[in-house]
């Protein structure tokens, strides 16, 4: 499973990339205005940090509009994946992206159906939101598990990106079901190596050192 980081935070990337944590960044104009920088700069500095793809969304709500903003930003830098949602226009922005080389990501999925559309209009990734879907008590899991079947069902290569993270246990279940990618914040990320029980083993190993009176350096 890749490891994208869902932030505008260049500080907070730099630390999980120094770890190897860090497959991918995505960004969405809420991340942005969070950071408080300006669009194309903080993007230029993630992109030059991070190897793997940076998602850069469009805001334009009509086809021609998104492809227009959407060639601007893959000029950023090559590791650029133009970001699109899930409307009939961002299906349509995402054919004549596609279709010109870029790697598309398709956002705010909700449904299988919406899914398979994408998969179809060339994307290159597929971001089913977990947490809003658990929020209005539908089973958010459920969604990657259906996205997970039907892509194998005909060997659609878009790759499925499990979004919209609150948990470590959302990780784990994505991880289970086999999604290919999660994007999460770096909070999250970092929560996955907390354990009560790591906690008081350690607290437990100290004590013992302690007293041996013993220095290993």
């Amino acid at each position: 499973m890749k490891f994208f980081v869902d932030t505008a935070d260049v500080a907070a990337i730099r630390e999980l990339n120094d770890l190897g944590m860090v497959d991918g960044v995505t960004t969405n104009p809420s991340l942005i205005l969070k950071s408080g920088r300006d669009i194309l700069e903080v993007t230029k500095e993630i992109c030059d940090l991070v190897d793997g793809p940076v998602s850069a969304e469009v805001v334009a709500s009509k086809a021609g509009d998104m492809i227009r903003e959407g060639e601007h930003l893959a000029k950023i830098a090559p590791n650029i994946t133009v970001k699109v949602p899930l409307t009939w226009d961002g299906l349509k922005a995402c054919k004549a992206l596609s279709s010109q080389g870029h790697k598309v990501n398709v956002t705010l999925c909700f449904s299988a159906a919406q899914a398979i559309l994408a998969a179809k209009a060339g994307a290159t990734f597929i971001s089913p939101f977990i947490g809003r879907l658990d929020d209005i008590n539908f089973d958010g899991m459920e969604l990657i598990a259906q996205i997970r079947e039907i892509y194998d069902n005909y060997d659609f290569q878009t790759e499925i990106l499990a979004a919209s993270i609150r948990s470590v246990n959302h990780i784990t279940d994505a991880a289970r079901i086999g999604a290919d990618v999660i994007t999460a914040p770096p909070a999250v990320i970092k929560a996955m190596a907390n354990h009560v029980l790591t906690d008081k083993g350690l607290e437990q190993f100290n004590a013992d050192w302690a007293k041996t009176g013993q220095k290993i350096v």
